[in-house]
This record gives C-alpha cells, sequence and structure tokens, in this order.
C-alpha cells in the first residue's frame, strides 16, 4: 500500500472492541512497522474498560493511555450544551456527539506528549463520527495525519476482520450483542438490526440502562434539581459534583423508565438512520432546566435563545465544537444564564416527567400583575392604545384593501 505521507507514530482512539483491536496491527502492516499507541477514554462507558490496556497491548501497540475524564466531558461539554437547550432534531441529547471531540482533544494532546505524527479512528465512512473525530483534530492539530482505516481497507465485514485477527494473534471476544451501541455517562444508543425497519416497533428487552415504563413503579416519584447560573448542581437538596449527579439522577430516571427516544435522524453525511436512545438523567435535566428558564427568562431572550439551542444543537451534531460560531453561540447562553438560579420540582410517573412547581429568586413572575383578583399596578385601560398602535399595521392594509376593492 502506498501511503502519500511517511507516519511514525499514530495515536489511535481504542475502545478495546473489534474493529480498533484489528486497526493496531493494520496500521503496522501498512504504515511501514509505525509505532501505535492506544488512547482510551473512560466517559461513563462502564466495565468495557476492564480488559482494555492488556488487550491493546497483546494487540501490538506500544503504550496504552487509560483517561477518566467524565468530569471534563460533564463540565465541558455536556453543561455547557444542556444551558444552551440545544437537542438535535427535537428529540436526540446529542449523547455520542459531543462525546466525540473531547476525545479526540485527548488524542491531540497525546500526539503532542509523544510526539506522534498521526491520529487514527475507528469510525466508519457511513456515520457521522468519522467527521466529528477529523474537524477537532483539523481545529486543534492542522498538522497531524488522519487515518480512519475504514476509508481504505478491505475488511468489508465482521467476518473479514475476524479472520484477520486470528491471523495476526489477537484477541477476539465472542459478543452476542443485537445492536451497534455507544455507551457514556449520559446516554446508550442503540442501532441496527430490526431497527433498521422504521416500521419496528423497539424490543422492550433492548433496554439495558432505563426500565420500559409498563415496568416502573405505580406511585410517581418527585425529584428537584437546583441549578446555579444554569448549571446542575444538586439532587433532592444534596449538592454534588458533576459526575455523582448526573449517576444519581440516571438511578431516579431510570428506575421510572423515563428518557427513551426513538428516532429516525438525518445523518450529517446525507442519509437517513434510525437510533434508540436511553438517557434518564439527561432528560429529567432538560426538561428541568427549560422549567426554570420559563420562569427566569424575559419574552425576548427565551425566544432568540430558542433559534440559538437549533443551531447550537446542529453545530454538536456535526462535529463543529471548536468552530467560532459555536463559541459565539456559548457565549451569548453564558449571558443569558446569570439569572438561571433556582429549584425545579418533576414528577416521574411511568415513562414521563411533569412539572411539580419552580422556584428562583431571579423570577420574573410577578402574581401582582397576573392576578384575577383586584390589582393596583397595572391599568386595563392602558391596553386600548397599546392594542391600536399594534395594530395599526393591520388597519391600514385593510383601509387599502377595501379602497383597490378586494
Amino acid at each position: 500500500m502506498a501511503n502519500a505521507k511517511k507516519v511514525n507514530k499514530v495515536v489511535l482512539a481504542y475502545s478495546g472492541g473489534l474493529d480498533t483491536s484489528v486497526i493496531i496491527p493494520w496500521l503496522k502492516e501498512h504504515y511501514d512497522g509505525c509505532e501505535v499507541i492506544a488512547c482510551c477514554c473512560d466517559i461513563g462507558q462502564g466495565d468495557e474498560l476492564s480488559e482494555v490496556h492488556d488487550k491493546a497491548l497483546k494487540s501490538g501497540a506500544s503504550k496504552v493511555y487509560i483517561d477518566d475524564l467524565r468530569e471534563e466531558f460533564l463540565t465541558d461539554y455536556v453543561w455547557p450544551t444542556l444551558q444552551a437547550d440545544a437537542v438535535y432534531e427535537g428529540k436526540y441529547l446529542l449523547g455520542t456527539s459531543f462525546a466525540r471531540p473531547l476525545i479526540a482533544k485527548r488524542l491531540v494532546e497525546i500526539a503532542k506528549i509523544e510526539g506522534a505524527d498521526a491520529i487514527a479512528h475507528g469510525a466508519t465512512g457511513k456515520g457521522n463520527d468519522q467527521v466529528r473525530f477529523e474537524l477537532t483534530v483539523k481545529a486543534l492539530a492542522p498538522n497531524l495525519t488522519i487515518i480512519a482505516p475504514w476509508r481504505e481497507w478491505d475488511l468489508d465485514s465482521r467476518s473479514a476482520e475476524i479472520e484477520y485477527a486470528k491471523k495476526h494473534n489477537i484477541p477476539v471476544a465472542t459478543s452476542n450483542k443485537t445492536y451497534s451501541m455507544d455507551r457514556n455517562i449520559w446516554h446508550l444508543s442503540h442501532e441496527g438490526s430490526d431497527l433498521e425497519d422504521p416500521a419496528n416497533e423497539p424490543h422492550d428487552s433492548m433496554l439495558m440502562v432505563t426500565k420500559a415504563p409498563k415496568d416502573a413503579p405505580d406511585e410517581p416519584e418527585y425529584v428537584t434539581v437546583d441549578f446555579e447560573k444554569g448549571l446542575p448542581v444538586a439532587v433532592n437538596g444534596e449538592k454534588l459534583g458533576a459526575v455523582a449527579l448526573l449517576e444519581k439522577l440516571n438511578e431516579i430516571g431510570a428506575r421510572n423508565g423515563v428518557g427513551i427516544v426513538d428516532l429516525c435522524e438525518n445523518r450529517l453525511v446525507g442519509m437517513k438512520s434510525r437510533g434508540v436512545y436511553e438517557n434518564p438523567g439527561g432528560a429529567i435535566l432538560y426538561y428541568a432546566h427549560r422549567e426554570l428558564e420559563y420562569l427566569c427568562l424575559d419574552r425576548m431572550t427565551f425566544h432568540f435563545k430558542q433559534h440559538v439551542a437549533v443551531r447550537y444543537g446542529e453545530l454538536v451534531y456535526d462535529g463543529m465544537w471548536f468552530c467560532q460560531l459555536r463559541d459565539a453561540l456559548a457565549a451569548f447562553v453564558e449571558s443569558t444564564q446569570q439569572s438561571v438560579t433556582g429549584t425545579v420540582k418533576v414528577k416521574l410517573y411511568k415513562g414521563n416527567i411533569m412539572s411539580a412547581g419552580s422556584t428562583s429568586p431571579y423570577s420574573l413572575y410577578s402574581k401582582e400583575y397576573v392576578t384575577f383578583e383586584h390589582d393596583d399596578v397595572y391599568n386595563q385601560a392602558d391596553a386600548t392604545g397599546f392594542i391600536n398602535l399594534f395594530g395599526l399595521p393591520l388597519q391600514v392594509r385593510a383601509l387599502m384593501q377595501e379602497k383597490a376593492g378586494k
């Protein structure tokens, strides 16, 4: 295989799965015996990391980095997106989308530490993740070579990869997974198998984080979330760090069957794909955060921020985390959050999240103004002039139409 650029040392985004395990010897074989350093980022994928270190070395890596990035993931990526209320296509809470820039950023950091001249990833040529990894590298280290084996090799099936692994003495774990899944502390996604037909209802048996709503308790559960400047800081009155807070809400949300999303989404690469997402803690946080903004943001700011949320979500989904526009939108969002402080109570019941009251020292709600009882602060006669001026364009147009005989 002729490569345009000589590569001496590669940092690989390593998960321990079949794809990335096969990539290690493949890189050494096709890039003139280059050194491969494996990097595995712990963003809450659980026991999948238990055997990663030794497996990477057995597969041919010269060194393995395993970094716990859960705190950074939540505080630097998830929380700003939550503050923006950013959701992709009205449903997807961006669980995989904002994880990839963080992983790619860590790859760049390790490449600089190790003096590597290339970065590799195991994302396929059909998906969004290849874009998210590579745009981050381009933004942070434009001179690094990027290697995407799935766009180069001829291993076009799982069986071909298994054969290659056996040939190179790579340990291959047997898997009974029905779906292609991505997991972190924020979410779990399911794709493939019977989900590839949008007419098929998802099976309850696929759920690995959240209870099926019908199996949730028959009594509702109440939970309170405290926010300071749009950031979640406490659950049920208990102050918690980011990781512990989300773990607590995941536990509460999961037992009540909330946060299950079924979406046929528009991938950045042009095709539609169908996925089911489990996001119990995230669903509670998004709901509670919006409830507090209803209370604390004025009409013009709130409505404009809704437009920003859509664009922000698209940028995150598209892998544009480090672009100038997201930075600018994040600055706007941060400014809106200065008064988003308070407590939100929600009721959880069999997959549903319902409002149960909100309080804030910055609440813009005034019972004195909106009461149906007697008040001394609002002159209802003032509305006459307001309506006359606000409706003047409608009136003038109607008079014109009458005069023109329309």
